[in-house]
């Protein structure tokens, strides 16, 4: 089992730090949130809360994810990064296979996208994209990036997206591994059709072992059963070692974790939960589940 590291709602001033501790720690990855702005009112209602209120306000800091992915970056060697999830539904996939590009070529490959639609119709429009056809747009999206990040000179022409013969480069010397977000029964068809992983919000054990179970069932009638395919998985009722290990069983390949108790602690004592939660799980569970 591979173990991510969390860091949404921190300071941005701890970032860099925290990615060189989760470095020295073991964490494989680091999964970078996503929010393109707070508006005064939204017209739907936040997916991933009881209530479907938002547990952030409009001074919540939420940095570019492709920035913090570079600034990180720069400060480590081995530790991978991945959004968990980008909005893809308000970006033009052209602008951003530009920055995917870079940010992969910036940290020598350590780099994955996770993307979902996005919940909230306000970020669609105001960014100039019909919030109704954001499936459909979404499929075409991920077709122009991996064309694109794909390298050498190529067009497309689709309903939503198309252009002339064009290159970007330097085109990353991997394929960027894409990680498709969302719990709807679109969204999991999504990733088992198209995607190199699936990757959860909250969700408690029983729900993600019958996701989990439904997306091997999907991949099947895809065709996928036999390659690679991550789950990453934020499950809020089973921890310790026991919990990891039943995540483990049920197929989770990565489990994204927050050792800590508040988002605003300093540095130290996030430093702390860092060190405290490798000795006590990521060394000895390193040891005895398969990855």
């Amino acid at each position: 089992m591979k173990f991510t590291l969390g860091i949404a709602l921190s300071p941005l001033d701890q970032l860099t730090e925290l990615a060189r501790a989760a470095e020295e720690c073991g964490f494989d990855s680091i999964a970078l949130p996503d929010s393109l702005f707070y508006s005064e009112q939204v017209s739907a209602a936040y997916p991933y809360t009881p209530d479907g209120s938002r547990f952030w306000d409009s001074h919540t800091p939420w940095p570019d994810p492709m920035v913090a992915a570079g600034a990180m970056g720069a400060v480590t060697s081995r530790i991978r990064f991945y959004t968990q999830v980008l909005k893809l539904d308000p970006r033009n996939p052209l602008l951003l296979a530009r920055q995917i590009g870079t940010v992969a070529a910036l940290t020598g490959g350590r780099f994955g996208l996770g993307v979902g639609l996005g919940w909230s119709p306000e970020e669609s429009l105001w960014c100039g994209a019909p919030f109704r056809d954001r499936g459909a747009r979404a499929d075409e999206a991920i077709e122009v990036l991996r064309l694109i990040l794909g390298g050498g000179m190529v067009s497309y022409e689709g309903k939503h997206f198309s252009f002339g013969k064009l290159q970007m480069s330097p085109a990353p010397h991997e394929p960027v591994p894409i990680y498709i977000g969302g719990h709807s029964e679109p969204a999991l068809r999504r990733a088992a059709r198209v995607g190199d992983g699936w990757s959860s919000a909250m969700m408690r054990f029983d729900e993600l072992r019958d996701t989990i179970g439904r997306l091997h069932r999907l991949r099947e009638s895809f065709g996928r059963a036999d390659t690679p395919f991550e789950i990453q998985a934020v499950c809020i009722d089973r921890r310790g070692l026991d919990g990891f290990r039943q995540q483990a069983e049920i197929g989770v390949t990565d489990a994204i974790v927050m050792p800590w108790r508040r988002l605003d602690a300093p540095i130290q004592e996030k430093r702390d939960a860092l060190h405290r939660f490798a000795e006590k799980f990521i060394e000895p569970l390193k040891s005895t589940v398969a990855t």
